[in-house]
């Protein structure tokens, strides 16, 4: 099945996880991907492996972002899919008792300020061409309360679906559809890195899912192709919730 034939699609954070994966799943489906990246060395490597082109980019400079696109512009004359994916969880954002104003605001640029300029940059030209599909990673803790405290992880993901639905409903008449993807505990290096840090709080959020597993980046990669697809052509202003059951569910199966 390939989908996404010939069409043009750039995925920022492509580098590593979520990212990667549906960058395996594009390739897969026909599509030309562009892997638009802050870790350049890990990026050309991705790249290269798929077949794909990658950009250095830092998703909350605005001059680095309309440089990116200006390149895909130049090198394929449009955009047809913008997969705005790239995010941090440090740990220092944690407990808002305990989260500094410094730790708050960096989350808040990479995660939702980026989406903000990523689709500012992509918008004029999938609006000239009355076609685009542009989906934003959000997370089930835009819909539910976390587990483990991460207070500007949270408020950035909450902004990022409070845009799409904004962005999504602006431009429903327009030919480009914008939806938000929200997975829920992945199994991602980032989440593995928990797991070794802190088992304890891994667990918390284990426990939570009722299908009693984490979920794996090439599952919510086929769930991000769908929305790239034709397949999706009546869903704008969405949230597509990945979470195992998650957000449903008030307990969980023994």
């Amino acid at each position: 099945m390939r989908r996404l034939e010939d069409r043009v699609a750039i995925i920022t954070g492509g580098a590593s996880g979520i990212g990667k994966a549906t960058l395996e799943r594009f390739v897969s489906e026909g599509a030309k991907v562009v892997v638009a990246d802050f870790d350049i060395t890990s990026a050309l490597k991705v790249a290269s492996d798929f077949g794909a082109l990658a950009i250095e980019t830092d998703v909350a400079d605005p001059a680095s972002v309309d440089a990116m696109v200006g390149q895909v512009i130049d090198r394929f004359g449009r955009i047809d899919i913008a997969f705005n994916n790239a995010g941090i969880s440090p740990p220092d954002d944690d407990s808002i008792l305990d989260t500094s104003i410094d730790a708050y605001q960096r989350v808040q640029d990479v995660n939702l300020k980026s989406v903000f300029l990523c689709c500012k940059a992509v918008l004029p030209h999938m609006l000239a061409a009355k076609k685009g599909s542009i989906i934003n990673t959000a997370s089930f803790v835009a819909t539910l309360g976390a587990a483990t405290s991460q207070i500007s992880y949270t408020a950035s993901k909450g902004g990022v679906l409070a845009m799409t639905r904004e962005l999504g409903v602006q431009f429903a008449r327009s030919g480009v559809r914008v939806n938000a993807i929200s997975p829920g505990p992945i199994n991602t290096p980032l989440l593995q890195e928990l797991f070794a840090k802190d088992p304890e709080r891994a667990q918390r959020r284990l426990v939570h899912i009722p299908m009693g597993r984490f979920g794996e980046a090439s599952e919510v990669a086929a769930a991000v192709a769908f929305l790239a697809s034709d397949d999706a052509s009546f869903m704008t202003a969405s949230n597509f919730l990945v979470d195992g059951g998650l957000t449903g569910a008030y307990v969980t199966p023994l």
